[in-house]
């Protein structure tokens, strides 16, 4: 069934239709709110505060159309709060890495490289790689510009290639 007739349902009571909604969009809330807080439990928090959050709010959202870019809306204001009460913890883990063999870490180097960009470049590169929304999408959703949004991500995807990549895409190591 199509978007905007799961929302009219939803928004007149239907939470079934709610939750046929929410079921097409979890896999990439899921990966958004992973890749932003890198901690499948603070994950499964923002998910579910986004989710409770927007069933009960469904009727604020304007157009169906944007049901997708509404609650990813949400999800990302959901882990920037994490992300500032967890700001003062450190975690032991981050504290003591370990060094991994190349082929077998590369992913996970990809994570840490991430991580390293501030926040604006990285949640523009997830909504436009993980969610796939685009430019015009994620400069309405941030309240930004689009100009703003398509920099953010060339200068995103810059850091990543000139920091933690070769020409060739292989991981580097040892730069910053």
């Amino acid at each position: 069934m199509e978007t905007e007739k799961l929302v009219k349902k939803a928004q007149k009571g239907d939470g079934e239709a709610f939750i046929t909604l929410v079921k097409q969009y979890e896999n990439v809330l899921y990966k958004v709110a992973s890749r932003l807080l890198n901690n499948d439990e603070d994950a499964a928090d923002a998910i579910q505060e986004s989710i409770l959050l927007a069933y009960k709010n469904i009727n604020k959202l304007k157009n169906p159309d944007y049901f997708n870019s509404w609650i990813c809306k949400i999800l990302i204001n959901k882990c920037n709060a994490i992300l500032n009460k967890n700001s003062k913890i450190i975690l032991v883990e981050n504290v003591i890495a370990e060094k991994h063999h190349k082929n077998e870490y590369s992913k996970i180097e990809l994570e840490e490289a991430l991580n390293t960009l501030n926040n604006d470049y990285k949640t523009a590169i997830l909504l436009y790689y993980i969610v796939g929304l685009n430019t015009k999408e994620i400069s309405e959703l941030v309240k930004e510009p689009e100009g703003t949004i398509k920099s953010r991500i060339s200068r995103a995807k810059a850091i990543l290639r000139e920091g933690y990549f070769s020409d060739e895409g292989e991981i580097l190591y040892g730069r910053k």
